[in-house]
């Protein structure tokens, strides 16, 4: 990690952002933006487990083409699969490791390196967060407990999400139901 005090900055700016925000798209959104800022890396993306499927979906993306984000589906059951059941992985080449699904999209993309981090809801990973970088790089433990802390900050701000969207649901129900004329 280039700057420690950087990433504090980051993490103050990402915690506001959700204590203002009511929109969780915008909020992962600005999450992915600030790693990819204040780790001066290539890209990141935050994906998210499709509980019917088991495919990684992306939620949000930075610095990535619309090609690379397109080239197949992502399974959670082979793509660095270990970062969703035994923690964060780093992958420092791409090109020479079987741990990665799509090895020649991600040379073509010009990505040299990935750290995936899991993104819990209590004791379930729900998806991760993938750092990109375009040079082979040795992800410090710095790198990897900042991007965690963003990590676990978006699976609160992902739990949230469903209970407000659950809450407004059930009182929409309700109230079309006290609306409803007596039978």
């Amino acid at each position: 990690m280039r700057n420690l005090t950087l990433n504090y900055e980051t993490l103050i700016k990402v915690t506001r952002s959700l204590s203002r925000s009511k929109d969780p798209e915008k909020i992962i959104q600005e999450t992915v933006e600030s790693i990819k800022s204040a780790l001066g890396i290539k890209g990141c993306a935050l994906l998210l487990i499709n509980q019917q499927s088991k495919d990684l979906e992306v939620a949000a993306s930075t610095g990535l083409s619309t090609e690379y984000l397109n080239k197949g589906t992502v399974s959670a059951l082979s793509s660095i699969a270990d970062s969703l059941k035994d923690g964060p992985v780093a992958v420092y080449d791409v090109s020479d490791d079987p741990r990665i699904q799509y090895p020649g999209a991600a040379k073509k993309e010009g990505i040299a390196s990935i750290l995936s981090v899991p993104i819990f809801v209590g004791d379930a990973a729900i998806g991760a967060i993938r750092v990109y970088t375009a040079e082979k790089w040795e992800f410090t433990l710095d790198d990897v407990n900042f991007v965690q802390a963003l990590a676990q900050i978006a699976g609160v701000l992902i739990e949230m999400s469903r209970l407000h969207k659950g809450q407004n649901e059930y009182i929409d129900v309700l109230t079309t139901s006290c609306e409803s004329p007596a039978l």
